[in-house]
């Protein structure tokens, strides 16, 4: 019996991502004593929170067998739109702009999704365009000017405050959580996510079974430009300033975070936890890596190379464990 608890335990994609993140944690504890202490794990899941709340909408977005490329551009629109209604003292209340904020990002999501469930368009095609678009009208929105901290009066303090906490976490890790419980318990109890699933598994009998495809494909594009706005929003209060360029290029670290979570890229496999777990190890590597000494230069084609190095270990311990799997129900 115990045995079999053990398997079904180790047998887990996320007990294999654990064992990743534990040996690379001790790992950098080793060259740096300081990382793993209570202050510096809290700064990392802060300054992580943009690319963690959106490997949530980027795991929706290829359970269905799309991509999107697109989200730091819309989260880029979003963040200068909340930056220049500050800037020049239209809207100060925080929940409404982060209201705004995330109105925003569903507007953006929206039409990519219709453009690609209605227009039947290829998604990293869609998403290519819109890319260029979102972060152009950012820049349209800015008109040369950025919304820097003195812009931005007491809305940049909501990333320095513990009120939703209760005094013990930040407000955005506690909003980093939140967003984590809410996925978890839509993809693993609801007839949504169980819809989203079947879609991504097979879309034709999905839809032979009475899915809409066209409206859960419209829906995860719309959830997943919500939560580029939510951290368009949070990016401004974390940074303290709205610029036009704000993360870009770090659209490829939310599918990395997925990929390395082992949520497949042909869509209809994944889960919350193993979104999570990737993009929590793909925090560890970010902050360690000017911990241990290497240097900014060389610091991406390390990055790349740990990437690879824990997908690799992640499917060849995958495989390992199904053959261990298969060998006991022969037995």
């Amino acid at each position: 019996m115990e045995k079999k608890l053990l398997k079904k335990i180790t047998g887990s994609r996320e007990a294999s991502l654990f064992l990743v993140l534990v040996i690379l944690c001790m790992v950098i504890q080793i060259f740096s004593p300081s990382f793993l202490t209570a202050k510096s794990i809290l700064d990392m899941l802060k300054n992580n929170a943009v690319i963690m709340i959106m490997a949530l909408g980027m795991l929706c977005v290829l359970l269905v067998g799309g991509i999107d490329i697109s989200i730091t551009s819309t989260l880029a629109l979003s963040g200068m739109t909340v930056g220049m209604l500050l800037k020049y003292n239209i809207i100060h209340n925080t929940l409404l702009l982060f209201l705004i904020a995330i109105l925003v990002g569903a507007i953006c999501g929206a039409i990519i999704g219709f453009v690609v469930a209605r227009g039947k368009v290829l998604p990293i095609i869609a998403t290519m365009g819109f890319m260029y678009i979102y972060r152009g009208l950012a820049y349209l929105i800015a008109r040369s000017q950025w919304a820097s901290a003195e812009n931005l009066g007491g809305f940049k303090n909501f990333a320095l405050e513990k009120e939703l906490g209760l005094g013990i976490l930040n407000n955005v890790i506690v909003i980093v959580l939140v967003c984590y419980i809410i996925f978890f318990a839509v993809m693993k109890w609801t007839r949504i996510g169980r819809r989203i699933y079947a879609v991504g598994s097979n879309p034709e009998a999905a839809a032979v079974s009475g899915i809409n495809t066209k409206r859960i494909k419209l829906l995860v594009y719309t959830l997943m430009g919500m939560l580029a706005g939510l951290c368009g929003a949070l990016a401004v209060a974390v940074y303290s300033s709205a610029q036009p360029n704000m993360l870009y290029g770090k659209e490829m670290d939310v599918i990395a975070a997925c990929v390395i979570g082992g949520v497949s890229m042909s869509g209809g496999r994944g889960t919350v936890a193993g979104a999570l777990l990737g993009s929590l190890i793909l925090a560890v590597i970010a902050k360690a890596l000017p911990l241990v000494g290497i240097d900014s230069i060389v610091q991406n084609t390390v990055k790349g190379c740990i990437i690879l190095a824990v997908i690799i270990f992640n499917v060849v311990a995958q495989r390992m464990m199904q053959k261990e799997n298969l060998k006991g129900r022969e037995m």
